[in-house]
């Protein structure tokens, strides 16, 4: 798995490639909160290089979405392949969740520069 972060104005990406399983959680768990806690509130998780993510993957990013609704911030899942939006559906996630098609819709919609 490779972990690339980009920022654009406010918004940190976190473009994830590869599987998202249980020996990469803790790795993107890691980064993730070593960026929240440089007080960056606005996230866009980018999975269009995710080709699976597991239960463990789920688990990290229902972590990042608890952690950054108590810091008043916001994330956007995007770029969803098939599979992976196929596992958001069954596990529920699509429902509590904000998607976009692309990397860029997302940083647009929150204000951050395409």
């Amino acid at each position: 798995m490779n972990i690339h972060t980009h920022e654009r104005g406010p918004v940190t990406i976190l473009e994830l490639e590869g599987r998202l399983d249980g020996s990469q959680a803790a790795s993107v768990e890691n980064v993730f909160s070593e960026l929240a806690g440089q007080d960056r509130k606005q996230f866009v998780f980018d999975f269009s290089g995710l080709q699976y993510i597991s239960s463990a993957g789920l688990r990290v990013i229902l972590m990042a979405a608890k952690k950054l609704r108590a810091l008043q911030g916001r994330m956007i899942c995007a770029g969803l392949n098939e599979q992976v939006r196929d596992i958001f559906e069954m596990s529920g996630f699509l429902t509590i969740l904000e998607t976009a098609d692309s990397r860029d819709e997302a940083v647009e919609r929150m204000g951050g520069q395409a």
